[in-house]
């Protein structure tokens, strides 16, 4: 099954066959570092599988997960941008995975030839910016269950995809530092919706089993 990137949808055909053709594939073992924060920022990363979680360094020094990436994804494109960018988080592999990467030179050879690659990273810079922004308003104003449980939602899509049933294989702490709670508040949380039999805890994951009762708990903020 080929995998379909987001990132590159505005390409042409021609395009987007030039940019695969010069990845390199790159595979990486459950638990295993992909890049540090702070490391330099000089290539692309196409999530072709597996899933990545990437994390930050609070000023307090614990390690925040701010969001968990699978196919069709990518990380590292921002960096390109400049030629002296850092590395903004840690990315993990939270099972083995598979890249598709490709350098800034590269991709700056690509860009001269093909125009429409510098349109589609301005794209990505943009919907980045959207994205963050509206993580930030979530902070602010909306209650913690409501980040828990739209971060569930999320999550249930995707380790789940279509599938009624999703197996969430990440721990409550990875949950909570998501959400930007603590962990005895997620938990609580996760208790009551277990108890509305939306999802059971196991062992190191959560398992989603009323995915419909999750969007709809989800949609009940504002």
């Amino acid at each position: 099954m080929t995998t379909e990137f987001a990132l590159l949808r505005g390409l042409s055909d021609g395009e987007r066959r030039q940019l695969l053709a010069s990845c390199t594939p790159r595979r990486f073992k459950r638990r295993e570092i992909l890049c540090h924060e702070g490391d330099p920022g000089d290539t692309l990363h196409l999530v072709k599988s597996g899933l990545l979680l990437i994390r930050v360094a609070t000023p307090l020094g614990y390690t925040a997960t701010l969001s968990v990436i699978g196919p069709g994804d990518a990380f590292g494109e921002l960096a390109l941008l400049s030629p002296d960018a850092k590395r903004t988080a840690t990315v993990e592999a939270a099972e083995n995975a598979e890249t598709l990467s490709i350098s800034r030179a590269q991709l700056t050879a690509l860009r001269t030839t093909y125009p429409d690659i510098e349109r589609m990273l301005t794209d990505t810079l943009v919907e980045q910016v959207r994205r963050l922004s509206g993580m930030v308003l979530e902070a602010l104003y909306l209650p913690v269950e409501a980040r828990v449980v739209r971060r569930l939602v999320n999550l249930a899509r995707i380790y789940g995809g279509p599938a009624p049933i999703a197996e969430i294989r990440l721990t409550q702490d990875d949950l909570a530092s998501m959400a930007g709670t603590t962990r005895v508040t997620a938990n609580k949380i996760l208790r009551e919706l277990e108890d509305r039999s939306i999802l059971e805890l196991r062992r190191g994951r959560i398992v989603v089993t009323n995915r419909r009762a999750l969007v709809a708990a989800a949609n009940t903020y504002h």
